[in-house]
This record gives C-alpha cells, structure tokens and sequence, in this order.
C-alpha cells in the first residue's frame, strides 16, 4: 500500500503519483494514518449544545470512520466528547439532540450515567462480580475549543495549541464569539474525485486567473501570498480594488494592507475561509476514491454584508472548482500519466501538504 516520498526541495521535488489517488488500499490506509490521528471540525457550541444539561450525537467522519459520539453540556457549561455506545451491549445511547438534565440514559437494557460520563446504575447487575469497571464508563475524546468552535479527534496526534496560535496571530482580532451560524448559506457539495484533490486545488492561487476570472478581478493575483506552518497553510488574498477589505489592528502581520480574504487550511481537510462578512469552513469528507462531501458552513458577522450577490459568486466559484478538480481525477486514470512537478512560486502549499501525507504513509 502507502510507500511515498516527497522531496523536501520544492525545485527538485515530484508530486505524489496517480497511484495514490487510484488505490483503494492506499484510501483505507489513510483512515488510521491520517484521519483518525486528525482533529475533525463539528461546529459552534451555541448551535450544538446551547444549553446545560444538553446533548448532541453525532457521527464522526461518518461514510469514512462513523465513530458515534455524543457532545455534553453539563450543568456548569463544561462541554465533553464522549463515546455514544452503551458498555454494554453496544447499542446508541443518544439519538436525537435535547435535554439529558438526569444523565445519560440507554433505552435498550437502562444501562446509566452522569453527564460526565461516569457509570451511574444498570437494572439487573447486583450480582456481577468486579463490576462496574474502569470500561464501563463512556470513553472520553479529545476536545478543543477556539471561540465558540468546538474540533475533536479519535487520537489526535496534533498539538492544537500550534494550530490555534497560528489562527489567533492572523484573526485573534475577530470577535469569534459574535459570528453566527446561517443555516441558508450553508449546504452541502458531492464531488466526483479523490478528496484529496479537492484540497490540492484549495492549497495554491496558481490557477485562479485561468478558472476564476471573476474573483481574479477581486484580488491581486501578483500579491497572493501563502504562509506554511507545521499543520497547515494561510492564503491571504490582497483585494485588487473595490472589494471591501479588512481593517486590520496595528501589529497585526499584514496591518497598512488591504487584506480581502484569510483563507486557512488545516491539515487534512478542514479549510476556514476569514472574510469581512464572516468565516466560511469547508470540511472535505471522503465517501469512496472517486467521491467527496464538501461542506460549507457558514457564520455571519455584522449585518448586510453577505448579500445574494455574495452567495451566489461563492457558488460560481464552487463549481468551477469542482469542474477542473473532476477532471483532474478522470485524467489521473490514465496509464500514462505517473506525476507532476510543482510550481517553486505558487505551490508551496500543495508541497507541503503532499509531504505531510507521504511522512504518514
């Protein structure tokens, strides 16, 4: 299966070969090496968990990994991921979102516990021996909070804190905590190729005067700059004229420029879009090696900023995207094909992130 390399030297280095993107045993691989070592994006607090003594299931990376977990709000506010499996026979505790104020509770067997996930009380257990044990309590995941934005993880192998100082440098200015979920800008996308594709085309502004003419005109192609750091890339798109811009603080890094977009990827498949009307994530979620799910999830912030029009150009983009990325993936079934080179100038975030998967493969 995986056995990559990437050269660390963008001027001599190749790009991973079409056999990565074809091998189903490569797509499966990935699972542990790269996903289930990830940290996942599930949304804001305010929307999933709005109140003590709520609870959210959900799956995790579900058509991929589908781990079923369950968010909990306790009631002194103190959110938890935990495991949404019953110890005992391994049934879903939680179905639907709402008030857990007495516990959790299974309804196949009344197996229970307290909104920390700690064993409470099983019908019928008075005489097992060595019970409960330290497994009968609900496993306990990962979780971070940045803002009102909650990520977790089977094992993250990832130091968050990396991440978050990295994002807090750029947008720490924001008032996260005001941006709002809008659900009628928010949809979903199925794509017909490789996910990891789909984050390929993300990670360079190289081919935006040839795909997006439109947001070429917005920006200032010869200014698009792009930022590595250890888990991740920052793209940051400098607006060409009348598109409204950031007013940025003074000791920001890009403070006296005219800043239109903070585009940020988070390695693998999360990407948060920073504009002056709010932040769009992407989270890219693979189905099979030759289909996507790409949702867009949007927050809003400030009134009348995004507008249709708005709407309507990132939809255009969208699909534009997905037109160049579909046929990439049909053009990498060739037997001639074997890979590429990349671009020393425009790349360097494809670079990165191809080295990132190989090193794990």
């Amino acid at each position: 299966m995986g056995d990559f390399f990437v050269n660390p030297d963008i001027t001599k280095a190749e790009t991973l070969p079409a056999t990565f993107y074809r091998d189903i045993g490569v797509f499966e691989q990935m699972k542990e090496a790269v996903f289930a070592k990830s940290w996942q994006f599930i949304g804001d607090s305010q929307s999933l968990v709005p109140l003590d003594g709520f609870a959210h299931p959900f799956s995790y990376m579900e058509n991929y990994l589908h781990e079923p977990m369950v968010l909990v709000r306790d009631k002194e506010s103190k959110i938890r991921c935990m495991s949404n499996v019953c110890t005992h026979r391994g049934n879903l505790i939680a179905h639907n979102a709402g008030s857990v104020n007495r516990g959790l509770r299974c309804m196949y067997h009344g197996r229970q516990w307290d909104l920390e996930g700690q064993f409470k009380h099983m019908p019928e257990f008075q005489e097992a021996k060595d019970f409960p044990r330290p497994c009968d309590h609900l496993h306990q995941f990962s979780l971070e909070e940045w803002g009102p934005f909650l990520f977790t993880g089977l094992n993250p192998e990832i130091d968050f804190s990396v991440i978050r100082s990295f994002l807090d440098k750029y947008v720490g200015f924001l008032p996260l905590n005001e941006f709002k979920y809008d659900s009628v800008t928010s949809k979903d996308y199925l794509v017909n190729c490789h996910w990891s594709l789909y984050c390929d085309n993300y990670l360079e502004g190289f081919h935006i005067p040839f795909v997006h003419p439109d947001l070429n005109a917005a920006l200032d192609y010869e200014t698009y700059t792009t930022e590595l750091f250890d888990y991740g890339t920052l793209q940051i798109g400098y607006a060409a004229g009348a598109e409204e811009t950031y007013y940025l603080p003074e000791g920001h890094p890009c403070y006296g420029k005219e800043v239109a977009a903070f585009y940020f990827w988070i390695f693998p498949n999360i990407m948060l879009n920073f504009y002056p009307w709010g932040l769009s994530v992407n989270v890219v979620k693979p189905i099979s090696p030759s289909k996507t799910k790409v949702s867009f999830i949007s927050y809003l912030h400030g009134e009348n900023k995004f507008d249709g029009a708005a709407s309507a150009a990132m939809d255009k983009v969208e699909r534009e995207d997905e037109f160049v990325v579909e046929g990439v993936h049909q053009g990498l079934q060739s037997r001639f094909y074997k890979a590429g080179r990349f671009s020393p100038t425009r790349e360097q975030g494809v670079h990165h992130f191809h080295r990132m998967l190989a090193e794990r493969l």
